[in-house]
């Protein structure tokens, strides 16, 4: 896959409409191109404590963002016509869903691809799947784990590899 954009959210809560920031990546004919990055206020608008401390992201961070259909407004035109790509798809599609129902936004069904799930059959033999341990056999170091844009772009470094 030549053109794409690799995508990623942070939570910050259980609930997967509490998006508190995207990282976007965006590749085309195999480059990088454009990066995108952005906090967003979630819905709801709380922190719990596992997943502040997974991404480092508190409430204070982001009672001045926007509200993600403000921010979507920015990543749609970098992604038009692209297929998204994500480690563990699963998260992140649901997460997009999720919150472009509670904002009641006409969902396109954006084409998704996973890289976890690629990188199952690509790396069988490593011992995990992990988005670090995969993007290092890719020759990517994954040095700000949990960042969304440092995720997007590792995750795009796998896929420019094995999608």
């Amino acid at each position: 896959m030549q053109d794409f954009a690799a995508i990623d959210f942070e939570t910050a809560n259980n609930e997967r409409t509490s998006v508190c920031s995207v990282g976007v990546v965006i590749v085309r004919g195999g480059e990088i191109v454009d990066k995108f990055y952005s906090l967003i206020q979630p819905e709801p608008n709380y922190y719990n404590y596992w997943c502040s401390r997974v991404h480092g992201l508190t409430r204070e961070d982001t009672d001045e963002a926007p509200v993600f259909p403000k921010v979507w407004k920015q990543i749609e035109p970098l992604i038009e016509g692209l297929p998204l790509v994500a480690h563990n798809k699963a998260f992140d599609e649901s997460c997009l869903k999720a919150v472009f129902r509670c904002y009641q936004m006409d969902y396109p069904d954006y084409e998704f691809h996973c890289t976890l799930v690629a990188s199952r059959r690509a790396f069988r033999y490593l011992a995990d799947h992990q988005l670090h341990t995969v993007a290092a056999e890719c020759g990517y170091r994954l040095e700000n784990h949990h960042h969304a844009l440092a995720d997007a772009e590792a995750c795009a470094w796998i896929a420019r590899e094995i999608l």
